[in-house]
């Protein structure tokens, strides 16, 4: 057992590089894991840094001044920060609160709903039965709307956190874009100078992580807009907190869409009932849903992420497990570095010829 391993170590980790590599990704995975927390406020700045800097590259393309280019930039990034911390995310708020303080009468319609099953398929199901279940249901809404509203009392922590990150984030985001291609040059001469291996897999992951990040952050921005205009004309009660559970929906495919139906057929069962304006609401939502797969997410996405859909939902559950929503963000991203990697590592054969070329 021992000289299989010691054969399976020297088959694949005497390369040189890829022995760096895999210790440089150990190292950076434990730094997530141990000091991620801490370190969140960094991370996040560099994150957001990344995805603005492709504004910063299209100014620069037209003669704009780089720290001009940068400030503009960065001064649309507070504005959109001051504008969702303004206006969207205190609406959002108060619908959610509004919605599980509205959530324990919602049960009892349901409950007059469901009482009539008994009558239907008294073989299958007792009216003592659905009263216990719909009991249940109901205390654990009404704990969790009490939760809601203590919510904001109780958290002292986290609001030390949201300010912690209101005022390092955007100082982080503007060094970032400054001075971020110099920090790249720095780090990139710690690196060995032989680095094919990770040029190949920079230059697979660059383009594609690029892509998918910002259009994702522009695709979750345009359909929740989109839902939320247009369930507000049709007049559903929760129209931002809707179109904001519709627009991050798109974070994860396949299964997104078809959680949050669920909540906002409900929203508008409640309110109208089988009415003409229900089959409206579930109308727009369809063509919303049908525009984003098939008209929004083709434009944005330039670079297609070839994984198969196993893999891209293994992703979501184990990234997201790990590292909550941005792990859910990022899971695809990821997923694409995990792939590639996989492909450049060099195998046998490929270490082969690389030792006939050196002898040659």
């Amino acid at each position: 057992m021992r000289a299989i391993f010691s054969k399976w170590i020297e088959r694949y980790f005497s390369d040189e590089e890829a022995l760096f590599l895999f210790l440089l990704l150990s190292v950076s995975l434990v730094i997530i894991l141990t000091l991620g927390k801490p370190l969140a406020p960094v991370f996040a700045g560099l994150i957001i840094a990344f995805l603005m800097q492709g504004g910063v590259d299209w100014l620069k393309e037209r003669k704009v001044p780089h720290l001009a280019s940068v400030s503009i930039v960065f001064v649309g990034f507070i504005g959109f920060v001051l504008a969702l911390a303004l206006v969207v995310i205190p609406l959002a708020w108060q619908q959610l609160s509004t919605f599980f303080k509205d959530l324990p009468n919602m049960v009892q319609e349901v409950q007059a709903l469901l009482l009539v099953l008994p009558e239907t398929y008294p073989q299958w199901i007792s009216e003592d039965k659905v009263r216990d279940i719909m009991n249940l249901a109901t205390s654990e809404l009404t704990t969790a709307s009490q939760w809601v509203f203590t919510y904001s009392v109780n958290s002292l922590t986290s609001i030390v956190t949201v300010l912690v990150y209101v005022v390092l984030v955007p100082i982080l985001v503007f060094f970032f874009l400054k001075d971020g291609r110099s920090l790249v040059k720095w780090w990139t001469s710690f690196l060995p100078r032989k680095r094919q291996m990770m040029t190949k897999i920079w230059d697979e992951m660059d383009d594609q992580i690029a892509n998918y990040i910002r259009g994702k952050v522009i695709e979750i921005m345009i359909v929740g807009l989109v839902t939320y205009v247009t369930f507000l004309f049709l007049g559903i009660n929760y129209a931002a907190l809707l179109g904001i559970l519709v627009g991050l929906s798109v974070l994860i495919p396949y299964i997104g869409a078809a959680l949050v139906t669920l909540p906002v057929a409900l929203v508008g069962f409640f309110q109208w009932g089988w009415s003409s304006e229900f089959m409206y609401l579930m109308i727009a939502y369809g063509i919303i849903q049908a525009l984003d797969g098939n008209v929004l997410v083709p434009l944005l996405f330039s670079e297609a992420v070839n994984l198969h859909p196993i893999a891209i939902i293994v992703a979501v559950l184990l990234f997201g497990t790990l590292w909550g929503f941005w792990g859910v963000f990022f899971a695809i991203p990821l997923a694409t570095l995990v792939k590639a990697v996989i492909n450049a590592w060099p195998g046998p054969l490929e270490r082969d010829e690389k030792e006939l070329e050196e002898a040659a």
